[in-house]
């Protein structure tokens, strides 16, 4: 079916295509641009991204199957009934989630709806080593076909890249040919969309999308939160993550590749956080939960395709789809206090440069060793206005940092001069994630409204 075959299928069924809606630029983070963002809203509510190079509208808001009941197929179909009733049009599954039945269970529940009013996500769960052969990968790759009950696959992501490290991720992808193969699916229109899910060794995630050219990524999937932006190390999920989700969704937003959110609530950490940041939260917006307030700060990133939500229950559906119907984001004072939450609740680490200069010189001037060493010395003596801005003396302590930061660093050495060029990464036996630690020093230093 063609795109405007699609639309006008989508329009018959009440969510044809809106208006454009333009969301409030983000300033802590050079990346957030409200000129390309593509958001629209139908008439019942929704907000929708758009899907760079086929113009298809991917709901701002996704069902992540994975939560499901393995037993309860009924719930299962209510939740996806409402959720296609509601707008909702991207679901998201694996082979491996709820003991191997999860694909099974929402193929039935899809297939039970016009093919045309979703998109389905899979993805290539070959993480045993005995499925790393071409012929057993393929069989996992026909099985899906088969438990979704679909000739074509929307998104079809390699699944986890990263856990394991190079070693396993050319085990499952490169050495037996299957990234070759999916490549070919995908011009065969198999797959519509090929994309790659991330936790684990960075490497493997720098690797792929610095072969964007080569492979034509059309997103990836990655863990991404307000905690999570700058404190991806006390990450208690499981799983291994070494670089912020700052980091990762900088990176493909600068290769072109759009961003799908999982554990926007960083597995309902979030909707229990200290009492005495939930109370500045309900102080802004007395009427917003927790969990309103972390799907707003998500989706107002504009290379946001599509955020998952676990809703295996139809108070959390109702809830989220409230919140997306349409997504109110974040203004400037709102990203600054979640930012200063996020501090808080971290601890504000300090930055693990040990002044070695490897990174040395930048290409565009910046003091990196300085600035860091600045900061650093700054968090030991209690100088930074930090967490909260609302204390009586922010403004004085931030006036004092401002100027001793200005005496120490010279005005073609500051953080403020850093373009994100990304030439400092791969000298760094810290591995620190320079640019976004620059971006921080930049967002101390400006003034507050």
């Amino acid at each position: 079916m063609s795109n405007i075959e699609r639309r006008e299928f989508l329009k018959r069924l009440g969510i044809g295509v809106g208006s454009a809606a333009a969301l409030m630029t983000l300033q802590t983070s050079k990346s957030w641009a409200a000129d390309d963002m593509q958001t629209e809203q139908s008439e019942g509510g929704m907000s929708y991204r758009v899907q760079k190079g086929t113009g298809e509208r991917i709901s701002l808001l996704g069902l992540g199957m994975m939560r499901m009941p393995r037993d309860n197929q009924e719930l299962v179909n209510r939740i996806v009934d409402y959720a296609l009733d509601h707008g909702i049009n991207y679901f998201d599954t694996a082979p491996m989630y709820g003991g191997g039945r999860n694909e099974g269970m929402t193929g039935e529940a899809l297939s039970r709806h016009p093919r045309e009013s979703y998109y389905i996500a899979t993805k290539m769960s070959n993480y045993d080593e005995r499925t790393w052969s071409f012929e057993e990968s393929k069989k996992i790759y026909e099985k899906s076909f088969r438990e979704l009950r679909v000739d074509y696959i929307d998104y079809y992501l390699l699944h986890g890249i990263g856990l394991g490290g190079m070693h396993n991720f050319e085990g499952r992808f490169i050495e037996n040919g299957f990234l070759d193969f999916l490549l070919k699916e995908r011009e065969a229109g198999r797959i519509r969309h090929l994309g790659f899910s991330y936790h684990g060794d960075v490497s493997v995630f720098d690797w792929l999308v610095d072969r964007t050219e080569a492979y034509h990524w059309d997103m990836a999937q990655i863990q991404m939160n307000y905690l999570d932006w700058r404190h991806a190390s006390l990450n208690k999920s499981g799983f291994k993550q070494d670089a912020d989700a700052e980091y990762l969704y900088n990176k493909l937003e600068k290769a072109g590749i759009q961003t799908v959110v999982m554990e926007p609530l960083r597995g309902s950490a979030l909707t229990r956080i200290p009492g005495q940041y939930a109370d500045q939260l309900k102080a802004l917006r007395p009427d917003d939960t927790l969990a309103e307030w972390a799907f707003r700060w998500v989706g107002s990133h504009s290379n946001v395709l599509t955020t998952l939500s676990g809703m295996n229950q139809m108070q959390f559906i109702e809830e989220n789809v409230k919140t997306s119907s349409p997504l109110k984001s974040c203004n400037e004072s709102e990203n600054e206090l979640l930012e200063k939450i996020a501090d808080g609740m971290a601890g504000i680490p300090t930055i693990p440069c040990t002044t070695c200069a490897y990174c040395m010189p930048c290409p565009y001037g910046v003091d990196i060793p300085g600035n860091f060493s600045f900061y650093n010395e700054a968090l030991n003596k209690k100088m930074l206005p930090l967490p909260e801005a609302s204390a009586p003396d922010y403004a004085e302590r931030q006036q004092n940092f401002a100027e001793a930061y200005r005496n120490a660093i010279s005005v073609n050495a500051r953080a403020s001069k850093c373009v994100d060029c990304e030439a400092c990464l791969s000298k760094c036996p810290q591995q620190i994630r320079i640019p976004n630690q620059m971006n921080r020093i930049v967002g101390l230093l400006r003034k507050k409204k």
